[in-house]
């Protein structure tokens, strides 16, 4: 299980929708500066083909606008959710290209939520 912490006090683990207090590893995620410009493309075939649409802001259910796709080019740092509202598995997706979900090492194109990661430090 992955997890995104954010700047602040965690006192336990509930406080992350961890599942238990074992952490085996972390490491920082590259970050962008508050108030830099974010953008996220989605594709609905591979190799970044077919329609696609982008994004600027979070989004808390992408298919409320109509899009369940496996393929995206990401500018800047972002985390991918297979559920609505941010939960479930999720990936970090840090600037780059990714031609399928195979490349962000996810398990399946299940993405129905994404969210900026933000430098408030």
């Amino acid at each position: 299980m992955r997890y995104i912490l954010e700047h602040g006090e965690y006192p336990d683990f509930y406080r992350w929708n961890g599942h238990s207090d074992h952490m085996a590893s972390c490491k920082p995620v590259g970050m962008v500066s508050h108030g830099e410009h974010y953008r996220m493309e989605i594709f609905d075939g591979s190799h970044f083909s077919g329609d696609s649409m982008e994004f600027i802001e979070d989004c808390s259910f992408l298919q409320g606008h109509g899009w369940n796709k496996n393929c995206v080019n990401a500018i800047k740092v972002w985390v991918l959710y297979e559920e609505p509202n941010y939960r479930g598995r999720m990936y970090v997706v840090e600037r780059g290209e990714y031609s399928s979900f195979n490349a962000w090492q996810a398990h399946s194109a299940n993405v129905q939520s994404i969210r900026r990661v933000v430098n408030y430090f």
